[in-house]
């Protein structure tokens, strides 16, 4: 029985997924070192809460009784050893998801199951730097979390077929549609987004189109919610740049990352987050792409 969650780091994805999770009836903590960061966790999910509010999305009851349910904490050491999942959501970097297993493997119960928010990266490998790879698995949501249906839900090499159920109904408390799928590089998602996404960058720099012209033909001629240039820069690319360099090592050539995309990280331009990307938020226009 799940009733207590934690969410380790409180960026998008982190914000989101404790945002869909109070939604789903669980009592609910965020947690991050940075209080910056988690103070903009706090003021985002607000931001959240009053849209669903104002469209209908949510009825003012439900959303009083999500509030209720969540919590801000900067240190895990206060709240882990309470917590029935914990659901890890930082950086798609593997050296700080080790060090965030390895902390919670020594303060978490013995009964207490984990998951990894990761849309490209091994949950078997993510479980050994704990010692429960049997309670351990992948939830892979989608950015923006409280808007889109899917979790992909990925089991590692020796994750049990109990936990496999358990989070599966996590994720449907939590409002979502589920896939379940068995680990390899990539997993469903991220493998043809990835390509896609890159083969835009290509096209880009190869002068084929405008930004403009490429999301509009892929979101008109392909009926793609979003085109692969607005996608991105909501994700991040140095999130994109990340998973194309891990898919690359992983599964060869076809996911070398285009030098334009590793010319944008260089150059700060990660998207919305920062307010230029492929687009620049700031203008409300394009920017110069070559």
């Amino acid at each position: 029985m799940i009733n207590r969650v934690v969410v380790v780091g409180s960026g998008v994805m982190g914000r989101g997924i404790a945002y869909v999770a109070a939604l789903g009836g669980y009592s609910v903590t965020i947690v991050d070192i940075n209080e910056t960061a988690l103070q903009n966790a706090k003021n985002e999910i607000d931001v959240i809460f009053e849209k669903g509010l104002k469209y209908g999305k949510i009825s003012a009851d439900k959303a009083a009784k999500a509030r209720q349910n969540l919590s801000y904490e900067n240190e895990l050491a206060k709240v882990a050893g309470n917590a029935d999942l914990i659901i890890e959501a930082v950086p798609e970097i593997a050296s700080i998801k080790k060090q965030v297993f390895e902390e919670i493997e020594e303060l978490a119960s013995k009964e207490c199951y984990f998951a990894t928010n990761t849309s490209t990266m091994s949950p078997t490998e993510i479980a050994s730097f704990g010692k429960r790879p049997e309670k351990t698995i992948a939830m892979h949501f989608f950015n923006p979390v409280h808007k889109m249906p899917l979790v992909e839900i990925v089991r590692g090499l020796e994750t049990s077929d109990e936990t496999v159920e358990l989070i599966r109904e996590v994720a449907v408390k939590m409002g979502k549609e589920t896939v379940v799928i068995n680990e390899f590089p990539g997993f469903i998602t991220s493998r043809i987004s990835a390509l896609v996404g890159n083969e835009a960058f290509y096209m880009l720099q190869e002068g084929l189109g405008t930004p403009e012209e490429i999301d509009k033909a892929i979101k008109l001629g392909l009926n793609y919610p979003m085109g692969p240039f607005e996608l991105v820069d909501l994700v991040g690319l140095d999130t994109r740049l990340n998973n194309l360099n891990y898919l690359h090592q992983k599964l060869g050539e076809k996911y070398r990352p285009a030098p334009l995309l590793e010319q944008y990280v260089k150059a700060g331009r990660l998207g919305r987050k920062t307010g230029k990307g492929v687009y620049d938020y700031a203008l409300g226009e394009e920017l110069v792409t070559k």
